[in-house]
């Protein structure tokens, strides 16, 4: 074959990789270096006839003419993606910060229809700031069936805790981004939800077979399939009733056979990022790429290293290893999607971005924000909380760098100052809040006296494992009441913490739970708990970053 040829198949199969890149402009703006390629590195693929990209961070507007940067650079139309599943917001500034969808599950239960109608309002929401932006494609709705209370990292992401509201509230999400005009994409197929181990770190080993599969996990995949998803995301998860010696993103049993025969899916197939451990602990970037293709895979998304994975996909192909059908029909569907796609970067959108007089955020857009946290939010006792001179307000979070939830004027941390509380953050870069005293875990006598406000930013993180679920709060909690300390109680994010809470909190505590995180969450929770006070004095907030004797 001569090496014109050569090139040329080499540039078809480029076509079906998707690589990360930053939001920003410069290669010093990089939030995640090991993940992102520098521009260099894009320019080059993208040239190379490389056809997507996934997207995370900066503003709306560097997101826009990153966009147009890339489209520029590349060689083929390409397909723009990001990982926004609670609304732009949550991975650029400027957009709508949502609640996470296990909100509207817990709303589902006593209002099915009102939940509906604020899911379809979320894919539109999404969609429309998606396409203003220049994205074309949501990673978007996570179809798992999150049975596990302690999934690491799934938990709040899932629409629901059983197959018929993930169902309803899932495909509502996707006709809002249908509607919208972007693609979607239903993941972790088969389901990541009855995982206890998290992919990003290891493989998750599950004992389902297809039957008990078919009685729970696939019910949303039906459904989103039903009503026309766009493309479906493989998780990288092990089934060994199932297919013993291979995770789904590379079992031609899960892949082909299950989903494209047996369900009768005709889009896109994507494999979830080959750069995740539960995949480069077991394969190179070529052999997982080679491995996923043959399984039935179409896009190949964040190998570790690109250039070695299409090349090894290109060598496949040549000796025979994989048909060229292979090539062919993922090709085929690839044009079939992007046909579908209106244009994502109108003259008029651009003209407002050039102008600086664009406003991502629609006034419906803040008002559907503001709606599903109020609907949403959980309330113990309405009782408020009474200022106090020398009160502690101490809020546990996830991470500080970068720590998108709070800021010096976060009202997670400005509200309780405005009343007399003083701030204390602990997280976990390093940090051991904890005595060795299991029945009084937290080291009050190192925080000072005085009435303490309680606020818990816990949710199920990719990266974090299980040590979200490993911290002691309940003993916290009372502990805290029988000190008779606690002033009141504020938990963001996880319905499961919450619940176990509840059963040991006085009756008379103030409380309340609230699914986001956002500011916006921040401000309704604490609102309906504080009392403000008129020219309050100012307060000073402290980070604890180890507790030492």
């Amino acid at each position: 074959m001569s090496s014109e040829i050569q090139s040329d198949l080499r540039a078809d199969v480029a076509q079906l990789f998707v690589v990360r890149a930053s939001g920003h402009a410069l290669d010093n703006q990089r939030n995640y270096p090991a993940w992102e390629l520098t521009n260099k590195e894009l320019q080059t693929l993208l040239g190379q006839g490389v056809g997507g990209v996934l997207l995370l961070g900066g503003t709306s507007t560097e997101l826009f003419h990153r966009c147009r940067t890339l489209r520029q650079w590349a060689a083929n139309p390409l397909l723009l993606c990001a990982d926004v599943e609670e609304g732009m917001g949550q991975r650029f500034h400027g957009g709508t910060w949502l609640v996470p969808p296990m909100a509207l599950a817990r709303l589902h239960t006593s209002d099915p229809e009102e939940a509906k109608i604020l899911a379809e309002r979320y894919g539109r929401c999404t969609g429309y700031q998606a396409r203003s932006c220049g994205l074309n494609w949501i990673l978007a709705p996570v179809c798992d069936v999150n049975t596990n209370p302690d999934n690491p990292v799934i938990n709040v992401r899932a629409w629901g805790q059983d197959p018929e509201t993930v169902s309803a509230l899932a495909s509502a999400f996707h006709q809002g981004l249908s509607l919208e005009g972007v693609l979607s994409c239903a993941k972790h197929f088969p389901g990541h939800g009855a995982t206890g181990v998290d992919s990003h770190l290891d493989l998750p080993i599950l004992d389902q077979n297809i039957h008990e599969l078919e009685d729970c996990e696939l019910i949303p995949f039906r459904s989103a399939i039903a009503a026309g998803v766009s493309s479906v995301m493989t998780g990288h998860l092990l089934f060994p009733n199932i297919d013993p010696d291979n995770p789904t993103t590379t079992s031609r049993e899960l892949i082909t056979n299950l989903l494209r025969q047996k369900l009768g899916f005709e889009g896109l197939i994507v494999t979830d990022a080959l750069v995740m451990k539960a995949i480069t602990q077991i394969y190179g970037s070529g052999e997982a790429a080679v491995m996923a293709f043959d399984a039935g895979v179409d896009l190949i998304l964040m190998p570790k290293e690109p250039g070695i994975a299409i090349e090894a996909l290109t060598e496949a192909l040549l000796s025979g290893q994989v048909p060229m059908q292979r090539l062919d029909e993922a090709l085929e569907r690839r044009r079939n999607a992007l046909a579908t796609l209106e244009t994502s970067s109108s003259p008029q959108n651009e003209r407002f971005f050039i102008n600086r007089s664009f406003e991502l955020e629609r006034s419906e857009d803040q008002a559907l924000s503001e709606d599903l946290v109020r609907s949403t939010l959980e309330i113990h006792q309405l009782k408020p909380i009474q200022p106090a001179q020398k009160g502690l307000n101490f809020l546990r979070i996830d991470g500080v760098f970068p720590c998108t939830i709070l800021s010096n004027s976060a009202p997670a941390i400005s509200l309780p100052e405005k009343v007399g509380y003083r701030t204390v953050i602990s997280h976990p870069m390093g940090v051991n809040p904890w005595q060795d005293d299991t029945s009084s875990p937290l080291a009050l006598d190192r925080l000072g006296d005085g009435p303490l406000i309680l606020q818990l930013f816990i949710r199920g993180n990719p990266f974090r494992g299980k040590r979200d679920c490993q911290e002691p709060w309940q003993a916290v909690l009372q502990q805290l009441q029988r000190e008779q300390r606690l002033a009141g109680l504020v938990v963001y994010g996880s319905p499961y913490i919450w619940e176990q809470l509840l059963k040991v909190l006085d009756s008379s505590i103030p409380a309340v739970y609230s699914p986001g995180q956002m500011p916006e969450a921040q401000k309704q929770a604490l609102s309906s708990l504080l009392e403000p006070v008129q020219d309050p004095e100012s307060s000073q907030h402290v980070m604890i970053n180890e507790f030492t004797n």
